[in-house]
């Protein structure tokens, strides 16, 4: 089923969410690693593999949105979850569409304010600025904090959901009937 049931979510919410999860815990990775890098060539590659995730991370999650607003419907909520856990799960969910957009915003404020896509990209001679040098690198530093933070507490939910509740919350989420 490609749309979501009552009890379930769809196959296409299922592949965005499991997809950009994958791909956001290699951004979080690939970005401290570049942030702590003391090679330019190092910290240009991983900035290599870095953008283009990126964008396809702001696609996902740009289609995520449009999938919710116009064609799908969520399921319904866990049986006997409390409504402060429903409300929190909501604006869990809306908090990280908020940090994804802002960490894409201020990412490619760093990249036009610095000038870095020459370096980036491999333009001969081109050298990598200095990234702390530009307004846009205190909340992208911060904003990929909290997004972990935010990853942590979103797994833990679900695992104690699915492990303390037993409500098979984690099936909803996967392929299948």
């Amino acid at each position: 089923m490609l749309k979501s049931r009552p009890d379930r979510y769809g196959a296409i919410a299922v592949s965005i969410h499991w997809l950009s999860a994958v791909l956001i815990l290699a951004l979080l990775g690939s970005g401290f690693r570049a942030a702590n890098a003391m090679d330019a060539a190092t910290k240009a590659g991983l900035l290599r593999f870095h953008i283009p995730v990126a964008i396809v991370v702001l696609l996902l999650t740009a289609l995520r949105i449009v999938w919710w607003w116009r064609f799908d419907r969520k399921p319904a909520p866990v049986q006997a979850s409390p409504r402060w856990q429903e409300r929190l799960a909501g604006f869990v969910h809306v908090a990280f569409y908020i940090f994804i957009l802002g960490m894409v915003a201020s990412g490619i404020g760093m990249m036009i304010l610095s000038g870095a896509a020459p370096a980036v990209f491999g333009a001969a001679g081109a050298t990598l600025p200095d990234f702390t040098a530009y307004p846009p690198r205190g909340p992208h530093g911060f904003g990929a904090f909290l997004l972990v933070c935010l990853l942590v507490f979103h797994a833990g939910a679900a695992l104690y959901h699915q492990f303390v509740r037993g409500d098979h919350l984690l099936r909803r989420m996967w392929y299948g009937g």
